[in-house]
């Protein structure tokens, strides 16, 4: 199937957030709304001109991607803008790098701690991305780059857990600030499209870093990481589902309302398997691998948190081949067997599923309790989506397990 097409539609506004106007749609070659560069890239193209994106104001499709996307753009000189009608308000849970001179204020932070390490930006910095999650951006010095990296608050943790984990294959941490982190380049490029020994060294390489830290759990706690253990995780779900319930289908509720019930009975069964809480990296797939061959290096850390190792499991095993998801859930057990001596992975793996993608729901929600409304369309319909999985995926499991 050919993606969907993108137009970006950009409002205008100066520095001190006063608007300039509007450009009408700009066709742009990516249909990921997130995805910034090839905006600014259309943009200076097609009207000469540079812009900063700040925001996603609406969009003509319920979620990306594609379709019409209007964003708020912050520019510094005189542009060719079309009279624009509408108004912009200010929200509470506004991003500070969504706000007019955010973006400068992290550009200016980030050119600061460069210096301090005898660096300078040698072009001017690329914006990459900019949602409700992260805003990214390339900052090209010396002989390569460095990056910076600006989270919303309820990921703030990732700058810490970094310093917790260096020497580990995980970014190299140059500065950090609250949610901001400056972070060496990795060289290689993105995995999505993983080869079946690099899914091997990517299980290999996460439980590493699970079974080392699995003694940590009060320290990455004190960093800030989620609690997705037990006891928390249960009030956790139990709460999503009472909230989400009336966007599912009657056979879903009534599922979910049993594997609550049978929650406790779960948790047990999955602490005899053997396997301890430890570090969870919470969005585990090959596309948050960069590298090349064998040299990996995992990134993107916000959604980390503390809780059963296999929670990494499913979304991983979801997003690759169907051929290979034999040979890498084997792996996964292998390894874990080899470490714990006597437990049960395989067991673990098959307990964990629907508390897996019950915890996903919780995550989505979590993203809507706290981003402003105008970004609530890259998230809205997770919650009740995750739900319904895992409604599906516990009658299969009460189907193989009989009695």
């Amino acid at each position: 199937m050919r993606p969907p097409t993108r137009n970006a539609r950009l409002v205008l506004v100066a520095g001190d957030g006063g608007v300039v106007g509007a450009l009408p749609p700009t066709p742009v070659a990516t249909p990921w709304w997130q995805d910034i560069a090839p905006v600014v890239s259309a943009v200076r193209e097609r009207w000469g001109i540079e812009v900063t994106i700040l925001r996603l104001l609406f969009a003509s499709l319920p979620a990306p991607p594609g379709g019409e996307v209007t964003y708020l753009a912050q520019i510094d000189r005189a542009a060719p803008a079309e009279p624009w009608a509408g108004e912009l308000d200010d929200h509470p849970l506004r991003l500070a790098y969504a706000k007019p001179g955010g973006p400068q204020a992290d550009l200016a932070w980030a050119a600061a701690r460069l210096a301090e390490q005898g660096l300078a930006m040698t072009a001017p910095p690329i914006q990459i991305r900019t949602w409700n999650l992260s805003s990214l951006w390339r900052l090209p010095c010396g002989d390569g780059a460095a990056w910076l990296k600006v989270v919303p608050p309820f990921f703030a943790h990732e700058g810490a857990l970094l310093a917790h984990l260096a020497g580990r294959p995980v970014p190299a941490l140059l500065a950090r600030d609250g949610p901001r982190t400056l972070l060496a380049e990795i060289h290689g490029e993105d995995l999505y499209q993983a080869t079946p020994a690099q899914h091997a060294a990517m299980i290999d390489l996460l439980v590493d870093l699970q079974y080392a830290q699995a003694g940590r759990v009060d320290d990455l706690l004190a960093l800030g990481l989620q609690d997705w253990r037990a006891a928390a995780l249960t009030e956790a779900l139990a709460a999503v589902v009472e909230r989400v319930a009336p966007e599912l289908e009657a056979a879903d509720r009534a599922s979910l309302e049993r594997f609550l019930a049978g929650l406790p009975a779960r948790w047990a069964d999955l602490a005899a398997c053997g396997l301890p809480d430890t570090l969870v990296h919470g969005d585990f797939h090959s596309g948050n691998f960069r590298g090349s061959d064998a040299d990996l290096t995992l990134l993107d850390w916000g959604d980390s948190g503390v809780g059963h190792p296999l929670l990494d499991q499913a979304a991983f095993l979801d997003r690759i081949p169907a051929d290979d998801v034999p040979p890498a859930a084997l792996r996964w057990a292998e390894q874990w067997r080899r470490r714990i001596p006597g437990s049960d992975p395989e067991r673990a793996a098959r307990l964990i599923v629907p508390i897996a993608a019950a915890r996903q729901a919780t995550i989505y929600q979590g993203f809507l309790d706290r981003i402003e409304p105008s970004e609530h369309p890259y998230h809205a319909a997770d919650p009740a989506a995750w739900l319904a999985r895992a409604a599906a995926l516990f009658r299969r499991d009460a189907e193989d397990s009989p009695g």
